[in-house]
């Protein structure tokens, strides 16, 4: 740590430095004013005269404004040892992650770390705090604090140039001292992360309430026809308990996708150590979805690489990853009624597995927020093909536990492409082999 404070024991008082100054200052005059006065009696040379006279009314131009620089410098220098004897060493707010600030009684910036810099601007020297912080709410609270002498702490909001939350806290270094030698420290924590999590969680649990709250009116709804008006309706118990199969089937993948939530979330910072092949992994998920590619119509193809790719991660969560993304192709772009699977490698880039499909793709504004919980282009859509609203977002986590990402790219009119990147593992070789499922 870098040592700034100053041996005040060891610097020259300010009164004896500004009679040293007084001194350097006199010394030309007396000699300008005697060479003034001496100039004609002693027969000197005129260019000595003018030299004595310039050297006489330079001392005295120069002496107020030297004088009053002098009594500047003399005054800083002494708050800067009163801030220095209060906080001895400056360097550890610097070393600080949160902006951080300390003014002094009148408000004037003694220092400012790094972080404080870059979020409200560099503050020439001793600047008042309101020449960047031009909040009223933090204004106030900073002269209550230095009228009160007790911390406090506001929660202050931006909008702009996006939306930011902090608590602001401004509590005084050294209440005991002298008035005239108190310090202040304005320090900003960062809720912007906790503001979000917190709506996160409370969109979640309100469309997870609403998701189970619809299919399960619906089944009272049934369950009291059928005690009532179709009690001894046979075609109508007939129909109204296949829907109640429906709505019953619904609920269950959709608390199955909210344990397997819950289950990555858990382990979310436990990264998975097999080895999984992604040829055997991806055909097996192929294979199993091809029934349901057959009734829609869709032709998956497969372009695999000739030599095995293994990664590193968990079978069982890639097989459900690949599942989510090739079913999804499947529904979603039917009307191109083709999907293409591509699995390439390089040293340099890792592994990448991409879902194409050739359907209708995706409008721009949707494509950041696909990976959302609950968030569908399409609701009524994604009902009626027995959508959950969570598939993307369990890929999304399960894929941050393997160290991967997601890339969308969709093009209107002309389909989509989920791509799955894996970092570095065993490379795959150029020549590729192909493969129709239909």
């Amino acid at each position: 740590m870098t040592e700034i404070r100053q041996d005040a024991a060891a610097e020259p008082h300010a009164g004896d430095r500004i009679a040293a100054r007084a001194r350097a200052l006199v010394r030309p005059l007396g000699v300008g004013l005697t060479l003034a006065l001496v100039a004609v009696p002693a027969g000197l040379a005129p260019w000595q005269a003018i030299a004595g006279y310039g050297a006489f009314a330079a001392a005295l131009l120069l002496w107020p404004s030297s004088r009053e620089d002098a009594r500047a410098r003399a005054r800083a220098r002494a708050r800067s040892r009163a801030a220095n004897a209060v906080h001895p060493d400056f360097a550890v707010i610097e070393a600080l992650d949160l902006p951080t600030i300390v003014f002094d009684r009148e408000t004037q910036v003694v220092r400012q770390n790094s972080a404080a810099r870059l979020l409200v601007g560099d503050y020439p020297d001793r600047a008042s705090l309101s020449a960047r912080i031009r909040s009223p709410s933090i204004l106030e609270l900073v002269a209550r604090v230095v009228a009160r002498g007790l911390p406090e702490s506001v929660e202050h909001s931006e909008r702009v140039p996006s939306e930011r939350w902090h608590e602001v806290r401004v509590a005084p270094v050294n209440p005991g001292a002298e008035p005239d030698k108190r310090l202040y420290v304005l320090t900003y924590r960062d809720l912007t992360e906790a503001r979000r999590m917190d709506r996160m969680r409370t969109d979640f649990v309100a469309n997870a309430s609403h998701e189970l709250r619809t299919p399960l009116a619906s089944l009272m709804g049934f369950i009291e026809t059928l005690q009532g008006p179709a009690r001894n309706d046979e075609a109508a118990r007939t129909r109204f308990f296949g829907i109640m199969l429906e709505q019953a089937q619904r609920m269950a993948r959709l608390i199955d996708d909210l344990l397997s939530l819950s289950r990555l979330e858990m382990r979310a910072h436990v990264a998975p150590e097999g080895e999984v092949d992604l040829e055997r992994a991806i055909t097996h998920v192929v294979d199993t979805l091809k029934p349901m590619a057959n009734d829609l119509g869709v032709t998956i193809e497969l372009a695999l690489p000739e030599e095995p790719v293994v990664v590193t991660g968990d079978v069982d969560e890639l097989i459900q990853v690949f599942s989510n993304l090739i079913e999804n192709a499947c529904k979603y772009g039917q009307a191109g009624k083709r999907v293409l699977v591509t699995v390439a490698g390089s040293d340099a880039d890792g592994t990448h597995v991409t879902v194409q499909d050739f359907g209708p793709g995706i409008a721009k504004e949707h494509v950041p927020r696909l990976t959302e919980r609950f968030y569908r282009v399409d609701v009524e859509s994604s009902r009626t093909k027995k959508g959950t609203g969570l598939g993307l977002a369990i890929v999304k986590h399960i894929l941050a536990r393997h160290r991967a990402r997601l890339v969308i790219r969709s093009v209107p009119g002309e389909g989509s492409a989920f791509t799955v990147k894996f970092s570095p593992a065993k490379p795959s070789k150029s020549t590729v082999r192909r493969e129709i499922y239909q």
